[in-house]
């Protein structure tokens, strides 16, 4: 057979290098991947979707409209009231902040009692909403309940029961009709004030307007009821206190008294205290008598060792300035000077100068008379002073006796008059508040008011139709996303390049789109221009991965059956032979041959008789309608093909074709996974190809089939994806191969 010549192929670099990536993969996830996660499933989403707004509907329709009534009541300050005004002078905390009291209210607002007088006021046993007969429904719910009540009871029938009643099976008691009520009241504080919004939500808009304003009435009215009650309670209470306080008042004064008038005591009292006013007068008496003495004494001791002569008497100034004293020495004085006057007129023997000399002496006599009398006083006032001295200081020292007297009898007064004291201040003060609560209870004041009735709704406040039906669109739409990014998280199938170069570590060497409709497309008959376009860029990639020199000879293999690594490796050949290139497709799939099945030619003699010695490598080899495309079939399937497949006869016929008259040599082992046999080939030939079905094989299982592949460790390994839907996965597709491109496939297969 001659060897025709080729066409020249494209160049390629010198050796058996492996291929470099002919993808750029980025790394990073995209928004696009995310993107196309949900556009791959976006049946799956939209359905989803669909079904959590549908059941929102369902729902919101088959909902009993609810409808709310709304009333507000005031509560202001307790303090300054009747039983709060009373205690606030022994609670100060509570008299100075009122919330304590306010959230007081809002559990009384709540309480059974209250509940329980609206209950018997309005009769609440005679209304379906509580008495355990349910709400009124009405458009789709009504519908759905009559037809689950007529289900229910065409079941009852067939297994023989009593048809379900409607009727509520007993009189429901006053603790659930409370219950019910309770359920159905809300308390809402307005912020920065004192009023309440009091809500009550009922199927019957008519009623829950009512039992509002009843509610908040009944509140009022208990409200004032126990202010009433409080303030009698006080009043009788304050009665009994003032009466006992009145006769503990009347004891102690009377003790007092008696007292008093047993210790004869009078003076105990301040404005009856004379034994102090005398001790006080006494002592000033005294102090002044002493000062008085002293000043007294202090003179006569100047004069007690005086003689009485004229000259050393005339040296105290008391003396001298005496009045007598002065007057005859003035009168003296007189009598010199005219004695004087008389000698230098008239001589010894004038009349007048004798009578002047008889005035003088008498003057004299008189002068020593005066000086005596002086000295005398002064000796008497002396002892007159001492003499009162000493009688103040024996009445102050009696005076005292009697005030330590009285002093020591009112000390036991003073407990008497302190208990006196306390007694009458408690007695004034309960008839302070007695007064005080005489004047609120005649006032009849609330501290809490109905301030705005409630107006029936016009609208339900449940359900709310928008939304109900917006919350349900979201929920879906977030559920959806949910499942969809769920999915394809746990999606562990190998799907793109990317999942190839990085997972597998593999050079990508192209992809193959999907033919829809036809399993096994073939290069030879009518397929989509894609799919033509895919195979020639792969013819592309082995040209420049395999050797340069002399016939390559590759094998393809997968990881697992029905990856369309078959339909792949017949594909590869005719996109070769197009080329120009003699190519021999051996079928080493002894156990499940399909390259006969796919190319439609006969499989009578094959690779399995030219191993077994049965035929001769011209034999098994038969041309294919395809133009310089020769094919060896499998032939008849061996009972030992592992055994066949690592002889010595296969390794000599790889080694005789790879200088035989063919350019491609492409051997179809079986999938890695199933059977060792690729790993045995894989060391002869010069490059590997690894068929990898798009979302098919799992990464773990492609993982495990390439490490037990490179453990021969090919010459070339290169990885092709096969089965690639294009336009399922477009917007990851777009992202490495540009809009055009997208559009091109799409359109291709479109058409």
């Amino acid at each position: 057979m001659d060897k025709p010549k080729p066409s020249t192929p494209p160049s390629r670099p010198p050796g058996g290098s492996a291929v470099k990536n002919l993808f750029p993969i980025d790394s990073d996830t995209h928004l696009l991947d995310r993107l196309n996660a949900i556009y791959k499933y976006r049946f799956l989403a939209g359905s989803v979707f669909l079904l959590v707004l549908l059941g929102a509907i369902v729902r919101t329709y088959t909902t009993t409209p609810m409808y709310r009534a709304t009333t507000s009541v005031l509560i202001d300050d307790e303090r300054g009231a009747s039983v709060a005004g009373f205690n606030a002078s022994t609670n100060a905390d509570y008299s100075q902040d009122p919330e304590p009291y306010f959230q007081t209210q809002l559990r009384i607002l709540q309480g059974r009692e209250l509940s329980g007088r609206v209950v018997d006021k309005m009769h609440l046993e005679n209304v379906p909403e509580l008495n355990g007969q349910g709400p009124r429904r009405t458009g789709l719910a009504a519908a759905a309940q009559t037809i689950k009540t007529q289900l229910h009871n065409s079941f009852r029938k067939v297994i023989g029961g009593a048809a379900v009643n409607s009727a509520p099976a007993s009189k429901p008691t006053h603790d659930s009709l409370v219950n019910a009520f309770l359920s159905k009241v809300t308390l809402e504080p307005i912020r920065g004030s004192r009023l309440v919004n009091v809500s009550i939500t009922s199927s019957d808009p008519t009623f829950a307007a009512h039992a509002a304003d009843t509610l908040v009435e009944e509140y009022v009215q208990q409200n004032s009821e126990m202010r009433t009650e409080a303030t009698r309670r006080s009043l009788q209470f304050l009665s009994d206190e003032i009466g006992k306080q009145q006769e503990k008042l009347k004891d102690s004064e009377r003790a007092m008294a008696d007292y008093r008038e047993h210790n004869n005591a009078l003076s105990l009292e301040d404005h009856q205290n004379t034994v102090v006013a005398s001790l006080n007068q006494l002592n000033d008496q005294y102090t002044r008598a002493k000062t008085e003495r002293i000043q007294k004494e202090t003179l006569y001791r100047q004069i007690e060792g005086l003689s009485p002569s004229a000259n050393q008497l005339e040296a105290i100034p008391a003396i001298v300035q005496s009045p007598t004293v002065s007057a005859i020495r003035q009168r003296l004085n007189d009598l010199m000077r005219e004695k004087s006057t008389l000698s230098e007129r008239y001589g010894e023997k004038n009349p007048q100068v004798i009578a002047n000399a008889n005035a003088i002496d008498d003057a004299n006599k008189q002068y020593q008379n005066a000086l005596g009398g002086a000295l005398a006083s002064i000796k008497n006032d002396f002892q007159t002073a001492l003499s009162q001295e000493r009688r103040l200081g024996a009445e102050l020292d009696a005076q005292k006796g009697a005030a330590m007297d009285l002093n020591r009898k009112g000390v036991s007064y003073t407990v008497l008059e302190r208990e006196a004291q306390s007694n009458r201040q408690v007695y004034e003060l309960l008839l302070q508040r007695q007064k005080e609560l005489q004047v609120v209870s005649n006032s009849g004041g609330n501290n809490v008011r109905l301030m705005d009735r409630a107006v029936v709704p016009g609208a339900p406040f449940t359900p709310d139709v928008r939304k109900n039906l917006l919350l349900g669109s979201l929920a879906g739409v977030l559920l959806a996303l949910g499942l969809v990014l769920a999915i394809d998280y746990l999606d562990d199938t190998v799907k793109t390049p990317e999942d190839i170069t990085r997972r597998l570590k593999l050079p990508f060497l192209g992809l193959v789109p999907a033919v829809r409709g036809n399993t096994h497309p073939l290069l030879s008959q009518e397929v989509p221009h894609e799919f033509g376009e895919a195979f020639r860029a792969l013819r592309t990639s082995l040209v420049f991965s395999s050797g340069a020199e002399g016939t390559r000879v590759i094998g393809i293999t997968s990881a697992q059956p029905v990856e369309g690594k078959t339909t792949t490796a017949c594909n590869m050949a005719i996109a070769l032979a197009y080329g120009g290139s003699r190519v021999l497709l051996i079928d080493a799939d002894l156990r499940r041959p399909s390259v006969s099945r796919t190319l439609g030619i006969e499989n009578n003699i094959g690779l399995s008789h030219l191993l077994t010695g049965q035929a001769t490598a011209r034999q098994a080899i038969q041309r294919s309608p395809v133009q310089n495309l020769w094919v060896m079939t499998a032939g008849v399937t061996p009972p030992n093909p592992s055994e066949l497949l690592s002889s010595d006869r296969m390794k000599t016929l790889i080694t005789n074709v790879q200088t035989g008259p063919f350019d491609w040599v492409l051997i179809d082992t079986p999938p890695v996974l199933a059977v060792t046999d690729a790993v045995i080939i894989a060391p002869w030939v010069s490059g590997m190809v690894f068929i990898i079905g798009s979302e098919m094989t799992q990464r773990r299982l492609a993982e495990r089939a390439v490490e037990t592949l490179m453990t021969s460790r090919p010459h070339v390994l290169g990885a092709v994806l096969n089965r690639v839907d294009i336009i399922r996965n477009k917007y990851y597709y777009s992202r490495y191969y540009g809009y055009k491109y997208k559009n091109y496939y799409v359109r291709s297969n479109a058409a």
